[in-house]
């Protein structure tokens, strides 16, 4: 009866154990689960907050940002000029919002060139192991021993500043993360069993890439657009503000920080607006980023 009794307590014992083991793991899953959600919400509503202000500078803006007001200069936040003015008289709040539509064209046109020529270039040595995947991450590799912004600065020194010539510089500079992401994806979903049954059934590469493996990695990819859209964000403001981005006289968020520098002491406000701006930017495509990450893939949220 001792030894009956002390089984069935060792047994209450560990179902004890087991049930508070899953316990905490359903709560940490939850927590992970939230925490993803407020990241995702929060990400969305800042980016949303831009995408706004950039949408409303095609049919508003209180002045020109361009228009130089001598007689204006250095005002104070007022009725009149909401965020006050710049040393050359300029509305401020009128330059944030045309600044924003600058620095969303950069953002997605890098992005989308990136994405262009680093996923194809990704799948292919992915689905292609051996001397093919060994040429291409070779390469690969050249072009991310280089960072987007020292090339960008190259482009705009042969080429001049513009702001095409920084989303290109920008795209190319970001392709091989893209490249990366896509192979490591690709060489995950290549040993599943649907893709060596379409292979046996004599599919082409390019078939079983678009109907098998781009679906199965579209996560990741997504993520890693977030995280390069906020790498060209804070690039292309680096850009304008050595003088290589976008040039004068349409805004830039970087160029206001340059032009506002001598002015930190006399007016702070000047400068704390356009730096304010880049830095919610920024911050808000990197919550979307680790927000998407967490969404879509478990395996995060369980770490």
């Amino acid at each position: 009866m001792k030894r009956h009794a002390e089984r069935g307590m060792k047994r209450h014992a560990e179902r004890g154990m087991k049930r508070h083991a899953e316990r905490g793991m359903k709560r940490h899953a939850e927590q992970g689960v939230k925490r993803a959600s407020g990241s995702l919400v929060a990400g969305a509503l800042l980016i949303t907050g831009v995408l706004l202000a950039a949408l409303v500078s095609f049919v508003w803006t209180p002045y020109d940002p361009t228009v130089v007001d001598p007689a204006a200069r250095m005002l104070h936040p007022s009725a009149a000029h909401w965020l006050g003015t710049d040393d050359f008289g300029r509305d401020i709040f009128s330059a944030l919002l045309v600044g924003a539509r600058t620095t969303l064209l950069v953002g997605f046109v890098a992005t989308a060139i990136a994405a262009t020529l680093g996923i194809p270039v990704g799948v292919a040595a992915g689905l292609r192991p051996g001397r093919t995947d060994e040429v291409l991450m070779r390469g690969n590799d050249v072009l991310l021993a280089f960072p987007a912004l020292l090339l960008a600065i190259v482009f705009a020194a042969v080429w001049g500043g513009s702001t095409v010539t920084a989303m290109v510089a920008l795209g190319l500079g970001s392709a091989p993360s893209f490249a990366r992401v896509a192979r490591a994806g690709t060489r995950q979903v290549a040993a599943h069993d649907y893709i060596l049954a379409a292979r046996a059934a004599g599919r082409r590469p390019g078939a079983i890439a678009r109907r098998h493996v781009l679906p199965n990695i579209s996560s990741a990819l997504i993520v890693q657009a977030s995280v390069t859209f906020a790498i060209a964000v804070l690039a292309e403001a680096a850009l304008s503000y050595l003088g290589f981005g976008t040039p004068p006289p349409t805004p830039s968020w970087g160029r206001m920080l340059q032009e506002s520098q001598p002015y930190l002491y006399l007016q702070p406000a000047v400068m704390l607006w356009p730096g304010l701006a880049i830095a919610l930017t920024v911050l808000g495509f990197n919550l979307l980023g680790d927000g998407l990450r967490d969404r879509l893939d478990p395996k995060s949220v369980r770490q």
